[in-house]
């Protein structure tokens, strides 16, 4: 009979993993800049939340409204449950913060948070205000106006007045400019630097303003709305056309949060839900601030106040000698940010001048803003190359860009084909093709993260370069298949021997790794597994691993947010561990390793364990066979196994926990930067 695992809820493990990032805020070893970041990072992190997460939990509900009462049950219990873990970090994001700014003044730097202006600086205040925000402001009357529709996570002050001769106060709605103009105003005075929000400088000042009667208070709030597109998996038209259009309304979605000023009358707080209808969004108790992601602009400029600079590594290649010709002979591993992306930039510069290369394919999901690869690519295209690049037109949040980029590199000569509207593409990979005579060469890269030089700044990936005679026809398969924009059929038409394809084999191929694992330590021989993800979610592989610990396999996971498997448990799980890391790098890569009887085996790739990943995108996993990197990428994954500083352990209760230090202290990601530097240095 199957036994009925456990898993966590995957909306609640998510919160515990936001909850990490925030106790980073709270570290006094941490620089004071750094834990504002870290705050920043929170609430960017519950914003999108209540954007993405909160329709599917809202729709989750509303779908089981029907069915029996204990399903009905267990929905409401999750909701509930992910209101309380959200409403007690936002007690300890409060804490943190107040912990931090007096912190801040012992170095002359004064953010005025929750009190009044200090005399010194209301005449510059005023004046900003006067010549610079009154511009931009707008006055509603909800009493008046009944369409007004608050746009998403934009900020708004809800003003109460009490105008002469009336017992009803009248509601009016003032916006906060914060995307024309800087949240903060810094003003400096007898040495010490004054920082005021935006929002303060309008509450100061809109007395001496608003006609309408004498202010009786004055409360900001804001709403969040669902971010999903809606698009129809067949359709007819251009799909840049229809994402456009789509983007349009993005801001127009559901609200799923209204967040408020938490002194604000309960009276006042009625009227207002009532005139903009919001009688189905969380209604949510705040602080006198929101939009604190804008905290990580804080106009600072104090290098002390910041981890020390780790300069990006450069890789030890001849310098004399191309990079192209140097990949033809051996790979190259590169480990980004703590080594350069320079070499990426220049594998695209060196194609797009080269001579004999004559075709240049690659996957885009998230370009840069100022993309030099993209540059290389138009270059490449107006040498005479066929430069062909597959666009993931639906990676959230990024889509205006990436649509921005297309039109320009079509505009330039350019094959641009987009996803099947069904199915994302999410693989990471670049190949090119060197015509000499009749000899004819590839050369790609394989990466576990998007081919954009800034988040290679601070997401940590792996990056493959190589000329394997065997690895590079299967990636121009994935390629071929890409061009039909279609959803596969049937997956036995392209047949992978080396690479694991989502659609295709990759799910077969990782059940088909951890059942040898099974029979390995069945059979007594050595076992093991290593695996590094973003999220893990898929319940099928979940199982998998379950049944590996309970024939003895010794499984050691690395997962940085979702993680719906319960570790520690006896008789499922209690030969796996769970490791989390947060540090100054955001972990991104995804690595698999499988001891297999000694002769291990290693992937890298794009694919988290997450439903969307295996059953609705297009992922590619690829081995490592070279040698000397493999036993580079084992001993980084053993240094991160051995954190001590910066890692927890996920528990069998979904908590963090803190791990016991037996050893001397090991931060992981500054033991991997030093590892990759004296490489480099010969020390």
């Amino acid at each position: 009979m199957k036994q009925n695992y456990k898993l966590f809820n995957r909306d609640i493990s998510w919160l515990f993993f936001n909850e990490r990032v925030l106790t980073e805020a709270t570290k006094d070893a941490v620089p004071l800049m750094e834990r504002i970041r870290f705050l920043s990072i929170y609430s960017s992190n519950l914003d999108e939340f209540y954007r993405v997460r909160m329709p599917a939990i809202k729709a989750l509900h509303k779908l089981n409204k029907k069915s029996k009462k204990f399903q009905l049950e267990v929905v409401e219990d999750v909701a509930n449950k992910i209101n309380d873990i959200i409403l007690v970090q936002q007690e300890a994001y409060g804490q943190a913060l107040n912990a931090i700014l007096p912190q801040l003044r012992e170095h002359a730097i004064h953010v005025i948070y929750n009190q009044s202006m200090p005399d010194c600086i209301v005449k510059p205040v005023s004046a900003y205000f006067f010549s610079h925000v009154l511009a931009f402001l707008q006055v509603v009357n909800l009493s008046e106006n009944t369409s007004f529709f608050p746009e998403n996570n934009k900020l708004y002050l809800l003003v109460v007045v009490k105008p002469d001769g009336q017992d009803v106060p009248v509601q009016l709605v003032v916006n906060v400019p914060s995307d024309y103009l800087p949240r903060f105003l810094q003003v400096y005075d007898h040495g010490v630097d004054y920082v005021v929000f935006l929002d303060d400088i309008i509450k100061t000042n809109l007395p001496k303003v608003l006609s309408q009667g004498a202010i009786a208070g004055i409360y900001s709030f804001k709403v969040t709305r669902d971010a999903e597109l809606e698009i129809a998996d067949e359709y007819e038209g251009d799909l840049a056309d229809r994402i456009e259009r789509q983007i349009e309304k993005r801001d127009l979605g559901l609200a799923t949060r209204l967040l408020y000023q938490g002194d604000m009358n309960p009276t006042e707080l009625i009227a207002l839900t009532d005139s903009l209808k919001f009688e189905k969004a969380t209604i949510v108790k705040g602080g006198n601030y929101h939009n604190l992601k804008d905290l990580a602009d804080l106009p600072i400029n104090n290098s002390a106040l910041s981890y020390p600079k780790w300069p990006a590594i450069t890789h030890s290649i001849n310098e004399n000698e191309l990079l192209l010709n140097q990949i033809e002979k051996e790979d190259i591993l590169i480990h980004p940010p703590y080594q350069s992306y320079d070499l990426v930039v220049r594998f695209f510069t060196e194609a797009a001048i080269n001579p004999n290369v004559d075709q240049i394919f690659i996957t885009i999901y998230r370009v840069a803003t100022d993309s030099r690869i993209a540059n290389a690519l138009i270059t490449a295209a107006k040498n005479g190359k066929e430069v062909c690049v597959f666009v993931e037109l639906k990676a959230r949040f990024d889509e205006a860009n990436n649509i921005k980029w297309s039109k320009k590199m079509k505009a330039a000569g350019i094959q641009i084909i987009y996803s099947n509207p069904s199915l994302k593409v999410h693989a990471k990979i670049a190949l090119i093709r060197k015509r000499a005579g009749e000899d004819i060469t590839y050369l790609g890269i394989l990466s576990t993260g998007n081919f954009n030089e800034t988040t290679a700044r601070f997401y940590t990936d792996h990056v493959l370069f190589t000329a394997h005679p065997e690895i590079l026809p299967e990636v121009e398969s994935v390629f071929s298949f890409l061009q039909q924009r279609k959803k596969p059929t049937s997956p036995d038409v392209i047949s992978f021997k080396h690479l694991l394809v989502a659609q295709f084999n990759l799910l077969p191929k990782f059940i088909g790794l951890i059942e040898q694992e099974i029979d390995n330590s069945k059979n007594g021989l050595p076992s093991g597994i290593t695996i590094k993800l973003n999220n893990l979610e898929e319940d099928s592989l979940i199982t998998k691993l379950y049944e590996a610990s309970n024939a003895g396999v010794k499984v050691k996971l690395i997962i940085r947010g979702i993680c719906r498997l319960v570790p520690g448990v006896a008789g499922m799980s209690e030969h796996i561990t769970v490791t989390r890391i947060v540090d100054r790098y955001l972990e991104h890569g995804r690595i698999f390793i499988f001891d297999n009887n000694g002769d291990t085996k290693i992937y890298l790739g794009s694919a988290d364990w997450m439903y969307r990943n295996i059953y609705r995108r297009i992922e590619v996993v690829f081995p490592i066979y070279n040698a000397v990197i493999k036993e580079e990428i084992l001993s980084l994954i053993d240094l991160q196994l051995r954190d001590n500083v910066q890692a927890v352990h996920i528990s069998e209760t979904l908590h963090n926990a803190t791990l016991e230090r037996t050893s001397e202290p090991l931060r992981s990601q500054q033991e991997i930067y030093n590892v990759l530097n004296s490489k480099v240095s010969g020390l």
